[in-house]
């Protein structure tokens, strides 16, 4: 309907270590390079999207959460041209 929110997410629930320790995985890197710090106040504890509305028109995700997650991974690989500078201008 015109002028309502839809959410739009993968209908799953990850802790952030857990996808912290797939996208390790993904590049081939062990759970060393993981640096734990204290919990800031405020932080959210959980991120959760509603998706009922846009299921109901007939919309799911094209992957599932690993599979999106291996693409996203592979498309920053595959592009470093596009983040690499930013990265350089931020660190200076």
């Amino acid at each position: 309907m015109a002028g309502e929110i839809y959410n739009i997410g993968g209908g799953v629930e990850i802790p952030n270590i857990e996808i912290t320790k797939k996208i390790l995985a993904l590049l081939g890197k062990d759970e060393t390079h993981i640096e734990y710090v204290d919990d800031r106040p405020g932080h959210d504890f959980r991120y959760s999207l509603d998706i009922t509305k846009l299921h109901s028109l007939g919309w799911s995700p094209a992957y599932n959460f690993d599979q999106a997650l291996e693409r996203t991974v592979q498309w920053y690989i595959d592009n470093e041209w596009w983040w690499k500078p930013l990265k350089h201008t931020r660190s200076e």
